[in-house]
């Protein structure tokens, strides 16, 4: 509640969001209360608090002719505080991990708070292993059997159609490695739903589970999924469904547009109307079941239905 009245205090665009709607912001007493700012917005609006100036911008992908998201971060050092905090509260310390990232689509490009993230990741690893790769695939596959085969613990990170490329060029049988998809297909490959992907990438990789991150450019947060596509949240992140009929009422125990409160968005805005679709379990788990429709295609884990 901190947090919301100080981002209808100082966020222009926000606080003219909830007065168009005529919210009375006195009366909110409860984070259901709150209005969702739609993620929309993030194209067409700098979203930053009165004062506050942006020492980072990141940007979302998007083909040619898209109008692509803008995050304008304040303090960077708060993105990798959460960044670092959640990695350690799902996996433990970055220190026990060699990271090999497979995210050519990232790299090829300016502005990602992927690879922002994955890039301190790497530093903090503290292995000369680890590493980013483009389109080197040979060189990954040789590298990813020898570390494995060596007991070392590895993470490899991969946008969805860059690891499929890379089982097509080998298969593996990987043992101490957690293989973790970051994205869709980028336009790369036909869409898949998650299920099928995630039963090829298995095959493939010779692993039980496939791992998932949940993050886009318009947060500071991100979800984790140790397999089956259940995500967790770290304390100061929640995820609420919407009503799809009905974008102001929101619904649970059944598939819903997803919000999402982050706090740690702090100098943009905290709560956010996504275009995913989803469902909220008892435990605060998430699933994502999809997209509304005519929604672009996103840099995050998403796959069309």
């Amino acid at each position: 509640m901190k947090i919301f009245n100080f981002q209808y205090t100082n966020l222009p665009v926000y606080r003219k969001f909830c007065d168009l709607l005529s919210i009375n912001v006195s009366r909110i007493r409860h984070e259901a209360e709150i209005p969702f700012l739609p993620i929309q917005f993030f194209k067409t609006h700098k979203i930053v608090s009165a004062g506050a100036s942006s020492n980072i911008v990141f940007t979302s992908s998007g083909t040619t002719g898209q109008i692509t998201s803008r995050h304008y971060v304040a303090d960077i050092t708060l993105y990798e505080r959460a960044f670092l905090s959640i990695f350690h509260q799902f996996y433990g310390d970055p220190r026990e991990y060699i990271f090999l990232a497979l995210l050519p689509s990232y790299l090829e490009r300016e502005g990602s708070s992927l690879i922002y993230m994955v890039q301190k990741l790497i530093e903090k690893s503290g292995h000369e292993e680890s590493g980013f790769y483009l389109h080197n695939l040979k060189e990954l596959s040789h590298k990813l059997r020898e570390l494995d085969s060596s007991g070392k613990k590895i993470i490899l990170l991969g946008v969805s159609y860059a690891l499929l490329d890379l089982i097509e060029e080998q298969k593996f049988s990987l043992q101490n490695t957690i293989v973790m998809e970051t994205g869709g297909m980028k336009g790369k490959r036909k869409e898949m739903v998650k299920e099928e992907l995630h039963a090829i990438l298995r095959e493939g990789f010779g692993v039980p589970a496939i791992h998932s991150e949940y993050g886009m450019t318009e947060l500071l947060s991100q979800a984790y999924s140790n397999g089956g596509g259940i995500f967790g949240c770290p304390p100061w992140m929640k995820i609420l469904t919407r009503n799809p009929e009905d974008p102001l009422t929101l619904v649970e125990g059944k598939t819903g547009g997803i919000n999402v409160i982050d706090l740690a968005n702090i100098n943009s805005c905290s709560f956010i109307a996504t275009q995913d679709l989803g469902v909220v379990y008892p435990d605060n788990s998430f699933e994502i079941k999809g997209r509304f429709d005519n929604s672009d295609i996103r840099g995050c884990n998403l796959m069309v239905l």
